[in-house]
């Protein structure tokens, strides 16, 4: 069984008993769709009010998970509050990255310039990558992607930067945190390197679990989905059951449908409108949808650097279905677009209690 928050509303007062806050946060929502599978189709799909969920302790569960507040993460000094959506700036120290590659491969002090002046634009955390990611790219000896992202984490870290290290590979997990970084972001969810989930474990330190088809091959294989929001749910729920269960906190989970990696346009956009089911796991969001694929696809084929736009569209969507942290490359037009998202959101509770 699955539950997903359906009919947001603008506020709680004067309707108790007919909404819930969603998972600790700034939305409330009026009713569940509950989706039942049997032998791997969708059997049942209805609405239901929250009033009248059914007593079955599975749905209880769910529900249970889908409002309790999510954890703040402590990042060095800094405290990051999961019950808002925050920003998470994209630094991408490579030479070959789809949307910025080249920019800061040979020069760390610039590059960590760059993640502090996303960081005073309103970026909460500065997510440093030196291995592309993108269809086709090639593989990067783990030393090389030490060599580029250690310097700008050493910098970052050192001037009270919340730091998250992008990388497969438990070599640059191990020397990013021991340079200051916070956060392990894995697009393979720990599965590519036998060896990650020790770093992790034994760091104690958050950690990000990207969905992709097959971890192991590569974060764009795989052959295509029946049902792509129920199969990339429960391989989350799977995932993070076996995190757990090797010693990491649950409250240190995030979680990332992977938007873009092994997915069609369909599967993307279906991933996107059903973002708010994947609450049901308990872990806070990780949306990365900034510049993507399917931007282009969706507007005459813009550029990767023509796709601000898009991008702003898809983090406001996230936000909208309860995301608690939004992956981009154009942080200052993210962090306001929010900014008035969050206006709005408090405008209407006020006017609501007046």
């Amino acid at each position: 069984m699955y539950l997903r928050p359906v009919q947001f509303a603008d506020t709680p007062v004067n309707r108790d008993g007919e909404v819930a806050r969603l998972a600790g946060g700034l939305l409330w929502f009026a009713a569940y769709e509950l989706i039942a599978v049997e032998g791997g189709k969708r059997v049942l799909q209805r609405t239901i009010p929250i009033a009248d969920l059914p007593a079955d302790p599975r749905v209880r569960t769910l529900a249970a998970r889908i409002t309790a507040p999510r954890a703040a993460l402590q990042l060095g000094e800094r405290v990051i509050r999961m019950d808002q959506p925050q920003v998470m700036g994209i630094l991408n120290v490579t030479p070959d990255s789809f949307s910025d590659g080249g920019k800061h491969i040979a020069d760390p002090a610039g590059a960590a310039q760059s993640g502090t002046d996303m960081a005073v634009a309103g970026a909460a955390i500065i997510d440093v990558g030196g291995e592309s990611t993108r269809p086709g790219a090639a593989d990067v000896w783990e030393g090389d992607e030490i060599a580029r992202t250690v310097p700008a984490i050493e910098r970052l870290s050192r001037g009270g930067t919340a730091v998250s290290i992008d990388t497969r590979r438990a070599g640059v997990m191990q020397a990013a945190l021991a340079a200051g970084a916070h956060l392990v972001n894995d697009v393979a969810a720990l599965l590519y390197d036998p060896h990650a989930i020790e770093v992790v474990v034994a760091s104690g330190c958050p950690v990000a679990l990207m969905h992709s088809p097959d971890p192991a091959k590569g974060p764009h294989a795989g052959n295509g989905y029946a049902d792509v929001l129920l199969e990339v749910y429960d391989w989350l729920q799977e995932r993070v059951d076996a995190v757990v269960a090797a010693g990491v906190d649950r409250g240190k989970i995030l979680i990332d449908p992977g938007i873009g990696f092994g997915k069609s346009l369909a599967d993307n956009l279906a991933l996107l409108n059903g973002l708010a089911l994947f609450h049901g796991i308990g872990c806070p969001i990780l949306l990365g949808a900034s510049r993507k694929r399917m931007i282009g696809a969706l507007s005459n084929e813009a550029p990767a650097d023509a796709r601000l736009g898009g991008s702003v569209a898809l983090a406001l969507k996230g936000a909208e279905l309860g995301a608690q942290l939004i992956r981009v490359h154009d942080v200052p037009e993210t962090v306001q677009a929010l900014r008035v998202w969050r206006g709005l959101r408090d405008a209407a509770l006020v006017a609501c209690q007046a």
